[in-house]
């Protein structure tokens, strides 16, 4: 039989058709077969028309010729049942399709037979048999010397792999496909792009699969590839929702079911449904969501073992976690599993596994959910797969956060948790460019405070905070490339309807044209540089050049259609060589010729005598005898209109009635292609200023953000930091005190000093309040905080605590010095009277407790920042008890072993200070009795004072 291509371009089914009702008998069958073959995606039921259209002539040949006429039939048959899901059925008529190819000695139609059957195999989800019948294909496509087959049959076979191992993808296909595909028919380059594109996306390098997966659109579209345009539609829409462009995302889901539903595919819609329902669900609507995924599973029924169908499964799995639904959880990710088994890819049986695991967990099943997780976790070293591994240990991790379950063995960090987030964050830094994901970090650094390791927990929540800013940044940028493909699709749509558009004329030119070549040729080229314009006034030069070079043109004028549709006006014109002055015409002026060219949307051509009535003449300009008007067009949209004149009578037969038309339909084009370019640039300014207001709002934000942050961190009456400040920024001091400590060849000249924590309590101040009013209170809470800063420097922390109490930070600050500080603040309050709202002077005191960090210097975390803030209310505590205006502190003297001292002394402070494992210094002429008066400290503990 003739030659049939793989697909076709629309283009060439318009000649066929148009050809068809020009042939006559035995003629007809190339054309039937072709026209056929290539209506099978693009219109199933009018490709089975044409297919017995052709029946009785196919019947007329002789029996040995039939054959492989019979077979493309069968395979037209064949594709329509596949699409429709009825895959026994298809695979019949495709066994009997490659039944009577192969003795005719088709090639061709072997590996079309084999291509149908590949495709049949993997909506049963049999991969193997997939592959090996794209293999045939293969084979057959090249004993063939198709080369066009051979590329789209590997380039399906390539994108199979990558689906299932993108690692082996890469080995085995990576050298077979060049960069360069402008060469290539649209139908290979379009699977060669999706297979660079798949390969993209699962890299999660999105932009690029976008642009990738877009050309495979275009070539799916044009070539009647309907099924995987559908597809393509859905996974471009798939890859925008990771990049956060969730508009974007819905337009193309939507693309895809728009195209899907008239089919009822099952191939088709189901995809498209669950997509379309996975970017719901990421958006928050789980409702709707629900709804799509069960109209997707229940479409893909018939089709259980395919891929698509698994896919649904784990999105439904996912969904049902999101809505705490655990037993249904379970129960989708276990028939994940099955399918995942079954397809023999490793992607699904991992994400199954690690889904059985956190339903399992949820559901207080801990031992079940650890064993399912350590088999997600090997699965994913055998297959070398380091961000399954690292999904695997951080579930592991969360099992053994939420149950009390044994440590694995050989166990390598303090707990559990940390044992497996230890070895996640271990193969996340061995990743070549991989961020560590944030959720990974802070699991660490809350399982590190738990531990009490806080100075480790401290500095991975900075790592957590630094890559939080990247990951922010990274949005960003994919937020920049979501928004610079979709201007790109803009564009490229754009551009592509006005090649469509130019392509509708040339085609109508040359039809008209046809006996007049060396006149095409030279339009052609004219045409070209018309439409290479993309500013008005240079479209109007070259028409105007053109029409003077082909047309004996005294008078020229364009006259353009305004926006109100009501009104023309003269954008251009020019009679014997001077400028026409500018003029309106109303649409409905009877007496204007160019109105009427445009109301009636025709060619209007006259031809007047010297002395015919001219009622509308241009003033200024002369009567001419012969005048061509035609309209603007762009399809059904008319422009405006373009009007040659001349002296001459009869100066406009057919041959430049035929230019002239040309000449317009290239104006219009261009025209409108100058009206286009002036929007996208007027588009593109308007998203220009946008952003930058965005950016100025964004800026407004974060500096009230900050304004606010200042607020929550200031005590609002003394304008001193308050506590919440305090224990924001205590760590950090904390952290360098160690520092120093732990370094002793360090050579920092604060080495030996100490942070001191001084805890100051203005005595009696309940009398201040009972006997002059609140008012009075709050005036001298803000005078004491005045002493304070007069007695310490600026690079201290002076807190307000809490009412009249103030916690004081002291840094770099000697132990020898705490005492005479303390004195120091004692003076500064009791020396200088506090002066009441009414002018009355009133002299009060203070009594202060301090204690040093670190508390015990040969081993300095034996106690805690919070351990000794709370030795200096002891301290505070002592001073108060002994008669005020006094100060009291306590140190170790580390006479014994430092891991028996803070128990001991949380047991009996007046035992630890008569052993002499803690001296008590107070500025006190004697030193309080502390047996005589003891106390409960708030130490969780059994110390007693």
């Amino acid at each position: 039989m003739t030659h049939v291509e793989m697909f076709a371009l629309d283009e060439e089914l318009t000649r066929w058709e148009a050809e068809l009702p020009s042939l006559a008998a035995q003629a007809r069958l190339p054309h039937l077969a072709a026209l056929a073959w290539h209506r099978r995606q693009r219109d199933p039921a009018l490709a089975r028309s044409l297919a017995a259209d052709a029946a009785p002539l196919v019947a007329q040949l002789p029996a040995a010729g039939r054959g492989a006429w019979t077979a493309r039939f069968l395979l037209v048959a064949a594709e329509a049942l596949w699409l429709d899901g009825a895959l026994d059925q298809s695979q019949a008529d495709a066994d009997a399709a490659l039944a009577l190819f192969t003795p005719a000695g088709d090639a061709r139609g072997c590996a079309d037979s084999h291509w149908l059957m590949a495709w049949i195999a993997h909506d049963r989800g049999d991969c193997e048999r997939s592959d090996a019948e794209l293999a045939a294909a293969a084979v057959h496509a090249r004993a063939a010397g198709d080369a066009v087959r051979a590329d789209v049959i590997d380039a399906a076979a390539a994108l199979f792999t990558v689906l299932g191992n993108l690692q082996a993808a890469a080995a085995r296909w990576g050298g077979r496909f060049g960069s360069e595909l402008g060469a290539l028919h649209p139908a290979a380059a379009g699977w060669i792009s999706d297979f660079f594109g798949t390969s993209a996306f699962q890299r999660s390098d999105f932009g690029r699969a976008i642009g990738h997966l877009m050309l495979t659109y275009e070539a799916a579209a044009a070539t009647g590839q309907r099924r995987r345009a559908i597809i393509v539609a859905t996974n471009i829409g798939n890859a925008y929702t990771s990049l956060n462009a969730h508009d974007a995302a819905l337009e193309w889901m939507q693309r895809g079911l728009d195209l899907a539903r008239p089919t009822g595919w099952p191939m088709s819609l189901g995809p498209a449904l669950m997509q379309t329902a996975e970017t719901l669900r990421q958006l928050g609507q789980r409702e709707a969501a629900q709804d799509l995924l069960r109209e997707a599973l229940h479409t893909l029924a018939p089709l259980r073992g395919s891929r698509a169908y698994a896919v649904a499964l784990e999105y439904q799995a996912d969904l049902a976690l999101d809505l705490g639904n655990y037993a249904a959880a379970l129960d989708s990710f276990t028939r994940l599993e099955q399918r995942g088994n079954a397809l023999c890819q490793a992607d699904f049986q991992s994400s199954a596994r690690r889904g059985q695991a956190h339903a399992l967990s949820h559901m207080a099943r801990p031992d079940e959910a650890l064993r399912v997780a350590g088999a997600a976790l090997t699965l994913a070293r055998e297959h070398g797969d380091a961000y399954n591994q690292i999904a695997a240990l951080n579930v592991l991790a969360a099992i053994h956060a939420r149950h009390a379950l044994p440590a694995p063995a050989p166990l390598q960090a303090p707990t559990a948790v940390l044992h497996y987030l230890q070895l996640a964050l271990q193969l996340a830094g061995a990743i070549d460019g991989y961020s560590v994901p944030t959720s990974l970090l802070d699991a660490a650094a809350r399982a590190y405070a738990a531990h009490g390791d806080h100075a480790r927990a401290y500095e991975i929540a900075l790592q957590a905070g630094a890559a939080r800013d990247q990951t922010h940044s990274q949005q960003a940028t994919n937020r920049a490339i979501a928004m610079r493909m979709q201007h790109q699709t803009e564009r490229a749509r754009t551009e592509g309807e006005h090649h469509r558009q130019l392509a509708a004329a040339e085609a109508q030119r040359a039809a008209v044209l046809q006996q007049t070549g060396a006149t095409l040729a030279h339009l052609s080229a004219v045409g070209q540089e018309i439409t290479a314009h993309l500013d008005a006034a240079a479209v109007f030069r070259a028409l105007d050049r053109h029409v003077h070079g082909l047309l004996d043109a005294f008078h020229f004028a364009i006259f353009l259609l305004e926006p109100d549709g009501l009104h023309l006006r003269c954008a251009f014109g020019v009679e014997d060589g001077k400028t026409l002055p500018a003029m309106r015409l109303s649409l409905n002026d009877a007496s204007a010729t160019s109105a009427r060219c445009v109301r009636e949307r025709r060619e209007i051509l006259l031809e007047l005598t010297g002395g015919a009535c001219r009622p509308n003449l241009i003033p200024g300009t002369r009567p001419t005898l012969t005048l061509l008007f035609a309209p603007l067009r762009i399809g059904e949209r008319v422009l405006g209109v373009m009007t040659a004149q001349s002296l001459l009578p009869g100066a406009y037969g057919e041959r430049e009635r035929l230019i002239f038309r040309t000449l317009c339909a290239y104006g219009a084009i261009a025209l409108d292609n100058a009206s286009a370019y002036l929007q996208v640039a007027a588009t593109l300014k308007t998203l220009s200023a946008t952003q930058a207001q965005l950016l100025e709002k964004n800026l407004e934000l974060e500096r009230a953000y900050r304004a606010l942050e200042e607020v929550s961190l200031t005590d609002q009456l003394t304008g001193l930091r308050n506590r919440r400040y305090f224990l924001q920024h205590v760590d950090a001091d904390i952290a360098l005190s160690l520092r120093r400590h732990d370094e002793p060849s360090r050579a920092d000249p604060d080495r030996d000093r100490d942070l001191v924590f001084f805890m100051v309590d203005i005595d009696h101040f309940k009398e201040v309040n009972d006997l002059h009013g609140h008012a009075a209170g709050d005036v001298v809470l803000v005078q004491m905080q005045e002493r304070l800063r007069a007695v310490f420097r600026e690079s201290d922390y002076l807190i307000r605590w809490g009412g009249e109490e103030f916690l004081v930070l002291a840094r770099a600050t000697p132990r020898g010095d705490a005492g005479v500080v303390a004195e120091r603040m004692c003076a500064a309050v009791a020396n200088r009277p506090f002066v009441l709202p009414d002018g009355t002077p009133l002299v009060k005191t203070c009594s202060i407790g301090f204690a040093c960090f670190p508390f015990l210097p040969e081993q300095p975390r034996l106690l805690s920042w919070s351990q000794v803030v709370e030795l200096a209310d002891q301290g505070l505590y002592i001073a108060k008890r002994s008669g005020r205006n006094a100060w009291a502190a306590l140190y170790s003297t580390a006479r014994t072993r430092a891991d028996g001292l803070f128990p001991r002394l949380m047991r009996q402070l007046d035992e630890a200070v008569a052993d002499g494992e803690v001296t008590l210094f107070t500025n006190l002429s004697a030193p309080p009795t502390l047996d005589g008066d003891r106390r409960r400290l708030g130490l969780a503990s059994d110390l007693e004072l």
